[in-house]
């Protein structure tokens, strides 16, 4: 299917619609998922040495160490431009400020007399950061997740990122980084870095879960990872980058072309859809996108992802939400007449923006919000990142005497119910005491087999028949052996 020509969807059998919403990097999937499953085994077995292997196979560096020394970090604020950097600092600043707003109140109420339960809220302790590389660096990607962990307030936040053939990143991500508080930086990409995060190696510590987008080689290792026994979380499936812009006849051509393109330059893999009711207004966006992309400098990858691109032709603006909600957008732009009306009806997209001066880059950058996205349709049922992402709930319950009778029976006519009857007991040996069968004392003959401090023990076995001896010691809950 070409790119530039105009999908009419009315005309499409229902299997067609599927194949024109279709994502690039879902094909070869069974290639795809074999070579991520070699990789992370081959990383969990040999660790370090593997991941040194991969990073000189797939990114042409060939490091010594795989952590990037502390004085690098700290350099490289004097390696920016000025202009930069103040960009940098305006887009923390307003990251941070919507990320705070979401800190979550503990919660603590009496549901019966006595009866006390709380829930409460702990930030995760390691997480791990997956910063993109490629041919560019992505500082605000590390701002969205180095924020997010810096506010929630995660004891080790680590970064992984793919370095340059030379063994270096860019100064722009080290001073992400270092202004959100992030001092272990790792010199590796790819579906080897996921692994070592997920695994750990000699260098890389283990964490409890992973953060941020990839290609799709990253996204199908998150996932395996997510399923491995002893992996680790993962924030969703975030893969290449994808734009969906509903428009009608009035929206601008211009506009409307610049949205598209700034998704299609992130990577050949990228893709942008334009869904509309106007033929005429598809017609000047194609145009608009030849000419724009002429004029930027990456685009030779922003041409390949182009070849990605969707237009499709609806009945009506109702239609195109229709065919959004199918797709499920990670970005979904909205310009149409009265935009902010269409929200009610756009179920599913991983962030909205709304009108003509909403560009998806505000969010890529400086807005606020999280640009770390579902991709691949899974905005049906995965949100976009935010603070909570980084914490995890727990509950509590703490009952009194009078809390336990209140509710007693219940509990044990449930645990009846249920047929449970150790649960049952727990209630009842609190509240009225257990009838337990009377235990038979064991005569030396039957202990010949014991140790030595058995044997001793024997000798007052008919002085202390029925008596339990046995220690019992409290473990803290919650904590692991």
């Amino acid at each position: 299917m070409s790119s530039q020509s105009i999908i009419e969807w009315g005309n499409l059998t229902e299997q067609q619609q599927i194949e024109a919403l279709l994502r690039p990097a879902m094909k070869d999937s069974v290639m795809l998922r074999d070579t991520v499953t070699k990789i992370l085994s081959r990383v969990r077995q040999s660790k370090d040495a593997a991941v040194f292997e991969y990073t000189k196979q797939f990114d042409g560096a060939e490091l010594s160490n795989l952590r990037l020394d502390t004085a690098v970090i700290d350099e490289a604020e004097s390696k920016l431009k000025p202009k930069v950097k103040a960009a940098i600092d305006k887009a923390y600043a307003n990251i941070k400020t919507f990320h705070e707003a979401q800190l979550p109140q503990d919660i603590r109420i009496e549901t019966s007399p006595g009866v006390v339960c709380e829930q409460r809220h702990a930030a995760l302790e390691k997480v791990g950061l997956y910063i993109p590389g490629g041919s560019a660096p992505l500082p605000s990607t590390v701002l969205m997740l180095g924020v997010s962990a810096q506010v929630a307030g995660c004891d080790l936040p680590i970064l992984c990122t793919p370095p340059s053939p030379q063994g270096t990143i860019a100064p722009e991500i080290c001073y992400a980084a270092k202004i959100c508080g992030i001092q272990h930086i790792y010199l590796c990409g790819g579906a080897q870095a996921i692994a070592a995060m997920a695994f750990g190696t000699e260098t890389i510590p283990k964490v409890d879960k992973i953060f941020g987008p990839g290609n799709s080689f990253v996204t199908e290792a998150k996932q395996q990872v997510s399923q491995a026994v002893g992996g680790a979380a993962i924030d969703m499936p975030a893969g290449p980058s994808e734009v969906l812009v509903i428009a009608d006849a009035n929206a601008d051509a211009g506009f409307v072309a610049a949205d598209l393109l700034s998704q299609a330059e992130h990577g050949a893999d990228s893709q942008a859809v334009l869904v509309s009711d106007n033929r005429a207004l598809i017609a000047k966006v194609q145009q608009q996108v030849v000419l724009q992309l002429a004029q930027l400098s990456r685009r030779d990858i922003a041409s390949k992802a182009v070849d990605n691109s969707r237009y499709i032709l609806t009945a009506s603006i109702e239609e195109s939400v229709l065919v959004s909600n199918a797709y499920a957008p990670e970005h979904l732009i909205v310009q149409t007449d009265n935009a902010r009306d269409l929200l009610a009806s756009l179920k599913h997209a991983g962030s909205i923006f709304v009108g003509a001066y909403s560009p998806e880059s505000a969010g890529d950058y400086a807005s606020g919000t999280n640009h770390v996205l579902p991709t691949y349709g899974y905005a049906r049922n995965y949100s976009s990142l935010g603070l909570l992402d980084f914490m995890r709930r727990y509950t509590v319950q703490e009952l009194t005497r009078e809390g336990l009778e209140n509710i007693g029976d219940a509990i044990m006519d449930l645990a009846d119910a249920e047929g449970l009857d150790a649960h049952r007991n727990a209630v009842k040996i609190r509240l009225t005491g257990l009838d337990l069968p009377s235990v038979s004392t064991h005569s030396a003959e039957d202990n010949t087999a014991v140790d030595g401090a058995s044997k001793q023990a024997e000798t007052s076995s008919e002085n202390n028949a029925g008596i339990d001896d046995r220690v019992y010691i409290d473990t803290p809950s919650g904590k692991q052996p």
